[in-house]
């Protein structure tokens, strides 16, 4: 690879092809593998519908001279997002509606005579608040009679997690960060209650799929040999059972430490008006040189929304579940555009995962930011956890470039 092309750690298991970047500018290169699907892809007019619906990161072709190595039959320049988040640091919501888009695009796959043949939750970002599709290489010409080989990797990143976060403990989807392709089915099957079995989508997805799995046997999409092959109207009817169960799934964001900080809160309304006034003239004076800012400790966004609406891209990070949901659940209300919810414990922040450490990019590898919100943050870290204040320091300091504190 050229000296001036840095391949990204993220991107080599795929012989199709790789993401890298060139003087700054962030490409894909389309090897050899790839042609006749690619061609596919363009010819069948998948690639433009998912575009023009906003499901696929849009990207445009590029001379083939900018290729990385040798094997290239065609670059991409994909949209660069701002931010890259891992499934592990959505709230609820945000992983069901990844789920559902994922099946929504294998849907219009079949429509166009394609297929996915991955199906993992990491081919999924938020972008101006709401999920979009990565993958360009992800999609194959799909073969009659085929099953869908990405089933077994949907059910483990998308609906196991789901349904352990809906019908067990919502922190359960931290199991993800210590499972890269998702969760294992058996697990899944051992830790949802015995009601779950009555609900036909769980119990055929989740149950019996973990059954045929430690039999040996396979399971329906996963390759194993069918008689009489699989039919269309068998795609689409397993489309439609999946998309069943994962809409079915519900948890409400309430009952955990900091759901109701904010109805239940030592401010006086004069303060959180004057608290409120305050932060808008220092983000509005600190934005004229700023594009990012990271609200840590955001609890639903309220805060975070200030700078939002100071036209920065922004980050509302939280330690509790039901608070990120909470933002989220706004996020999509009001229809925002540059607010990403996360879960994020910075007791313990997101390492480095995947191979070599280096697949998933830690926290501190995806900042700095130029601006951090610390709002009641510090005596959290410095009094709660017994950190002291030189290493709060420096935590914040790495993270943003300005940071606003408020102790």
């Amino acid at each position: 690879m050229s000296r001036s092309a840095e391949q990204h750690p993220a991107s080599f298991r795929d012989p199709s092809g790789f993401i890298y970047v060139r003087d700054g500018v962030l490409l894909r290169q389309v090897n050899e593998p790839y042609s006749g699907d690619l061609k596919e892809l363009r010819s069948s007019g998948l690639l433009d519908k998912l575009w023009s619906l906003g499901l696929l990161v849009k990207s445009e072709f590029a001379d083939l001279s900018l290729a990385a190595g040798p094997g290239a039959v065609a670059v991409l320049r994909p949209e660069r997002l701002p931010f890259i988040s891992h499934p592990y640091e959505w709230s609820f919501g945000m992983l069901k509606e990844a789920a559902l888009l994922t099946l929504q695009i294998q849907s219009l796959a079949l429509d166009h005579g394609m297929s996915l043949k991955d199906a993992t939750a990491y081919n999924v970002q938020f972008h101006c608040g709401r999920p979009l599709f990565i993958d360009t290489l992800s999609f194959e010409k799909h073969e009659k009679s085929a099953p869908w080989v990405a089933y077994g990797q949907f059910c483990r990143h998308f609906l196991a997690p789901l349904a352990l976060m809906a019908h067990v403990d919502v922190r359960l989807q931290g199991l993800l960060g210590e499972n890269l392709d998702g969760m294992p089915l058996d697990l899944a099957s051992h830790l949802l209650p015995g009601k779950t079995k009555f609900n036909a989508g769980l119990m055929m997805h989740l149950h019996m799929h973990a059954k045929a799995e430690s039999a040996g046997k396979g399971g329906a999409g996963q390759g194993g040999e069918q008689k009489g092959g699989f039919s269309e109207a068998a795609m689409r009817g397993l489309i439609a059972s999946l998309e069943k169960a994962i809409s079915g799934l519900e948890w409400k964001p309430a009952g955990t430490e900091w759901a109701d900080y904010y109805n239940d809160t030592n401010y006086s309304q004069a303060a959180a008006g004057h608290k409120h006034e305050v932060l808008k003239a220092w983000i509005a004076e600190a934005a004229e040189q700023s594009k990012t800012c990271w609200d840590l400790g955001a609890n639903d966004g309220r805060y975070s929304r200030i700078a939002a609406e100071a036209g920065l891209w922004t980050l509302a990070a939280d330690i509790d579940p039901a608070a990120v949901e909470q933002a989220w659940l706004y996020v999509r209300k009001a229809a925002l555009t540059n607010l990403h919810p996360l879960l994020l414990d910075l007791r313990n922040p997101s390492p480095g995962r995947g191979w070599m450490n280096q697949e998933r990019a830690s926290l501190l590898e995806r900042g700095p930011a130029d601006i951090v919100l610390a709002l009641a943050l510090i005596h959290h870290l410095a009094i709660g956890n017994n950190v002291p204040l030189p290493g709060v320091l420096n935590l914040l300091g790495s993270l943003g470039r300005e940071v606003i504190v408020e102790w």
